[in-house]
């Protein structure tokens, strides 16, 4: 009995020595778009399809990719795209 007392008793103090690590579940994705007038060295390196962030996004997630939000920022020839966004919370077909 004073075993299981004790083994109690240390799994407790163990269970309390771990550190809350807080989840940042969100990701950021960002590519250059080319707008206006650039010159021709950035033009090549700017070439950006809108469609290829959300693709590239849903390719890390197990589960599908939920948007959070969209900003464009400007730039030096051209403009920045900024996706932020989270893979969805997978929920069990069996037991919880």
């Amino acid at each position: 009995m004073r075993v299981f007392v004790m083994t109690l008793l240390l799994s407790v103090f163990v269970a309390g020595c771990a550190p809350f690590i807080p989840v940042k579940d969100d990701f950021g994705t960002s590519a250059a778009v080319p707008a206006g007038d650039i010159p021709p060295e950035f033009a090549e390196f700017n070439a950006y399809d809108p469609a290829i962030n959300p693709l590239l996004a849903d390719q890390m997630c197990a589960t599908p990719y939920q948007s959070l939000e969209d900003k464009n920022l400007a730039a030096a020839g051209g403009r920045i795209v900024q996706a932020r966004g989270r893979c969805v919370t997978h929920i069990p077909f069996w037991g919880n």
